[in-house]
């Protein structure tokens, strides 16, 4: 199978809306997730349900497909709603939004239901979305479609 993997980068409060997107009704676990404090990095690892599929045609299958999001220059990583023992809960991601502070560095929340929040401090914007391996089919199709908003 030929497969394109996504592959964004972002650097702007734009390009992490293109993201967003992308990730909207994305499924990860507690224990996907890591700060990488040294390093500066910030880590989740996702189930993404490919939208970009559902959008080019109504008789294509649903897919999700492993991806990876990581931040760079990350100074600080809060969260709200998270208990960190219960490493196998599923987290459902809605979406990232972006602050610039008066110090001109920028607070990047991650926002998942149930009112669970990851919230990231950063220096700047620098955003990766990578798909890795291949796409799978899956029977649930997400109820919250932005792409037919």
């Amino acid at each position: 199978m030929d497969n394109k993997n996504l592959k964004l980068n972002a650097t702007s409060d734009e390009d992490l809306r293109v993201i967003s997107a992308h990730l909207q009704d994305s499924i990860t676990q507690v224990k996907n997730i890591a700060h990488l404090k040294k390093n500066r990095i910030f880590l989740i690892q996702f189930n993404r349900f490919m939208w970009e599929d559902v959008e080019k045609g109504v008789f294509r299958k649903n897919k999700r497909v492993q991806s990876i999001l990581k931040f760079e220059n990350i100074l600080g990583v809060y969260s709200k709603n998270i208990n960190q023992k219960k490493k196998d809960r599923f987290l459902d991601f809605l979406a990232i939004e972006t602050l610039l502070l008066s110090d001109k560095s920028y607070e990047i929340k991650l926002n998942f239901a149930g009112d669970i929040l990851i919230k990231l401090n950063a220096e700047v914007i620098e955003c990766f979305l990578e798909d890795l391996g291949e796409p799978w089919e899956t029977k649930n199709k997400p109820k919250n479609n932005f792409f037919n908003d």
